[in-house]
């Protein structure tokens, strides 16, 4: 499997995680899994998972919720993460799990109702915005070609108990159709993040959002943060 699939073992703070040239992370994923801090107590459901990098990271900072899902449609990233969990012996604490999230019966792998944290950093553009110069795998992760914004939401309502937390990450320009989706479905918004490369003077390349489902009004912004704070808080660079 691991030469089929061109594997590479990428150290995570202790942590192996298999990847793949399809199938990787970036900064994306490091500022979410900060963001999303789960509790040892939370049950946690990880949307659009791809390797399954958010859920590892809880594990190698050693804030590990009680037990964490890792839903992806791709077969190749859902075998990347098998084996992840596999070499970790993860396997009572991270599951995988293959399932199209705009299929309710292929969600039933996931307790419905009972998720106190769905995370998710889902495909960001529309279909026919430069697709074509991706890898068909990677085009399906960047691009809203398997699922949209409401599918994925949705899906989050879906799984979340009342009183739980969906927390994502987006592109600023989605920001008011995240707003209004999360209200439709019953998430209300609650806390707003946007990141930034090097200088927060500069325009946000991310937005972070935190709805609470069953949540009463009221938004808090907080203060930016850039990839550069992080990258040194996290590997003194």
């Amino acid at each position: 499997m691991e030469e089929r699939m061109n594997t590479e073992i990428f150290d995570l703070f202790g942590y192996d995680i298999y990847v793949s040239e399809d199938h990787r992370f970036g900064t994306d994923a490091l500022l979410l899994a900060e963001f999303a801090a789960p509790s040892p107590k939370d049950i946690v459901c990880d949307l659009c998972s791809g390797c399954g990098i958010v859920p590892m990271l809880f594990h190698a900072w050693g804030r590990p919720p009680a037990k964490a899902y890792s839903v992806e449609i791709q077969e190749e990233a859902v075998q990347l993460l098998e084996m992840t969990v596999e070499k970790n012996s993860l396997r009572d604490r991270l599951i995988p799990v293959k399932a199209d999230l705009t299929k309710d019966e292929e969600l039933f792998a996931v307790p419905q109702g009972k998720i106190s944290l769905v995370t998710v950093n889902p495909p960001y553009y529309k279909p026919g915005c430069g697709e074509e110069r991706l890898s068909p795998a990677q085009a399906k992760a960047r691009h809203e070609l398997l699922c949209d914004l409401e599918s994925v939401i949705r899906a989050a309502s879906l799984l979340l108990k009342y009183g739980g937390y969906l927390k994502m990450c987006h592109i600023p320009e989605r920001l008011t159709d995240i707003f209004c989706l999360m209200r439709k479905y019953g998430i209300e918004p609650k806390v707003m993040r946007f990141a930034h490369h090097k200088d927060t003077s500069e325009k946000p390349y991310l937005v972070l959002v935190s709805g609470k489902k069953g949540g009463k009004p009221g938004l808090n912004a907080e203060k930016a943060v850039t990839v550069e704070e992080m990258n040194n808080r996290l590997f003194g660079k």
